[in-house]
């Protein structure tokens, strides 16, 4: 059988450096300015997130034969969304972002209301009190699956503190909202929550599921997928406040 071609590209620079530009700071590779996918430079204007940003491109392909994945730049992922995506499609990224709210897990709590709807409750309950207390808006829960919807006036609310947002912010809700399955908890790391609480609350049903059946490698996995994502992203956000 012919060998199996290396995963990734291999790669093709010696030295990831950080060069002052216009107030800002690029990232280059042997001197050349790293281009993303929609040929926009790879220039932020916090200095930290730049050095982190030239150590992660740096790092890239030195172990695994010299082949690089885009897993290998996850913050240059989350800047790619800051600097092409999100300016580009503004409006879209917040109506997707918004839309989590009627789906929201925190609000869909266990219909046999026992043991998991009560740590349910206990994990939840006190994020959704913080949604109101920082953005005035008061979403409801409901027990089982079928679908509620929020409030117009809350969502009105809501989208009009999301708009005030910079690209850089909606880009880690953009990593955040999908992975956690929650506008509240997205919400909640973008202010600072520790990420290992968010994804307790975030697998609440899943833990409630293993310690009644067992361990499932497969779910553990996917919980640990999910840190390491939001970790990046937690990341992403104190590297450019």
């Amino acid at each position: 059988m012919p060998a199996r071609a290396p995963a990734g590209r291999k790669r093709f620079w010696k030295q990831a450096q950080l060069v002052p530009q216009d107030g800002a700071y690029a990232v280059e590779l042997d001197g050349r300015c790293v281009r993303l996918p929609g040929k926009t430079a790879l220039c932020v204007p916090s200095r930290a997130l730049a050095e982190a940003l030239v150590a992660e491109w740096q790092a890239a392909g030195q172990e695994g034969g010299g082949y690089f994945t885009p897993d290998d730049l996850p913050l240059t992922g989350i800047a790619g969304s800051m600097l092409e995506r999100i300016p580009q499609a503004r409006d879209g990224v917040l109506e997707s972002l918004l839309a989590y709210a009627n789906s929201d897990l925190v609000c869909y709590r266990d219909g046999a209301q026992g043991k998991l709807a009560a740590q349910q409750a206990a994990l939840w309950d006190p994020w959704l009190a913080w949604l109101g207390k920082t953005y005035g808006v008061a979403f409801h829960t409901t027990h089982g699956v079928m679908p509620i919807r929020q409030s117009g006036q809350d969502l009105q609310a809501l989208g009009a503190a999301m708009q005030g947002m910079t690209d850089a912010q909606l880009a880690v809700l953009g990593v955040a909202v999908p992975a956690l399955g929650s506008l509240v908890l997205g919400l909640a790391l973008m202010g600072g929550a520790a990420v290992e609480e968010l994804v307790a609350c975030a697998t609440v049903d899943e833990r409630h599921q293993m310690a009644v059946w067992g361990q499932d490698t497969e779910v553990t996995d996917r919980i640990a997928s999910m840190q390491m994502e939001l970790e990046t992203a937690a990341r992403f956000n104190a590297l450019t406040r």
